[in-house]
């Protein structure tokens, strides 16, 4: 026995039972498995967790793709009004400047026959003024002075019965 007592491997399987039987004593296997159970239902709901935030981001990407795609379609259909607007637009411009042209033009000659019309009367007032002042000087120059007073006493009858 004393042999057995000297031996280390003896103290070595005695310590290793010691160490064994206070592990099952303070329930050390039930306390780890118990620890391990509740981090692995730890890590269970952070997964679900992320799941779902990954289900949710997976959605929102979703939903962002189709109102990027939406937006680009909405942005070439203002694109094509404006054209379009600037198109019509442009056409109308054009339209009018060619109208305000054609009134201008229209203005212009009216002007120009309003000024024909102008030289034409002073011409014929000035030839009708000489007309008079040759026939002036041609009656005066051939008339005596009983002809003349003839002539005026003629002219005063002939304006009262023109009154009348």
């Amino acid at each position: 026995m004393e042999e057995i007592l000297s031996n280390p491997e003896t103290w070595v399987a005695v310590g290793f039972l010691l160490f064994v039987g206070m592990i099952a004593y303070y329930k050390v296997p039930g306390l780890l498995g118990k620890a391990l159970d509740e981090r692995s239902a730890k890590i269970k709901a952070d997964l679900d967790a992320a799941a779902k935030l990954k289900a949710e981001a997976q959605a929102a990407l979703a939903k962002y793709r189709e109102a990027t795609k939406n937006a680009d379609k909405e942005a070439e259909a203002i694109v094509v009004e404006a054209k379009a607007v600037a198109e019509a637009l442009a056409k109308k411009a054009e339209a009018d400047l060619e109208a305000a042209l054609a009134r201008r033009v229209e203005v212009g000659k009216a002007k120009i026959a309003q000024a024909e019309a102008n030289a034409l009367a002073e011409v014929r007032r000035a030839a009708a003024d000489a007309a008079i002042a040759a026939a002036h000087e041609l009656i005066a120059s051939r008339l005596d002075g009983a002809a003349k007073a003839r002539l005026v006493d003629e002219t005063i009858s002939s304006v009262a019965t023109k009154l009348n």
